[in-house]
């Protein structure tokens, strides 16, 4: 069972964290933007824009993928035109991936659904209720950074 931590007591109240969290991020991730990709496919995207040029062994560990999943998922990206494979410099064995024009756009498309869907609902909350959130902020990236 989960440890007590500050703040979250019980391991209900950690319980309730991630599953609200998986929640969240379920309801967000259908774009019509991105609607053509797997959810894999769009978190492989997504490191490859945010990382820039990036060797396919440290992809392979950012993402948890076994080298053989990641070769489809890039061979999907690449075929769509969204992410480009290259040898690396100096390792003519390692191959390095970096996202297209087409990919840093669709990235940022995807982005902005969900900022928009997010924006909307919080729209809706009470006011008390949206504060509480923007104040939580910081300690949600500390703990996803802690969970890195």
């Amino acid at each position: 069972m989960a440890q007590a931590t500050a703040g979250l007591e019980t391991a209900e109240s950690t319980a309730a964290l991630r599953a609200v969290i998986g929640r969240l991020a379920r309801r967000l991730r259908p774009t019509r933007a991105g609607g053509a990709l797997t959810p894999t496919q769009i978190s492989v995207l997504f490191t490859i824009v945010r990382e820039g040029a990036i060797a396919l062994g440290q992809l392979a560990e950012r993402e948890a993928l076994n080298p053989t999943m990641l070769s489809r998922v890039i061979g999907g990206l690449a075929d769509a035109g969204l992410v480009a494979r290259t040898t690396a410099p100096g390792d003519r064995r390692s191959a390095v991936v970096a996202a297209t024009a087409a990919g840093r756009r669709l990235r940022e498309r995807i982005h902005d659904e969900r900022d928009a869907a997010l924006a909307a609902s919080l729209a809706l909350l009470p006011a008390a209720d949206r504060r509480s959130i923007e104040v939580a902020l910081p300690a949600l990236e500390a703990l996803a950074e802690q969970l890195r």
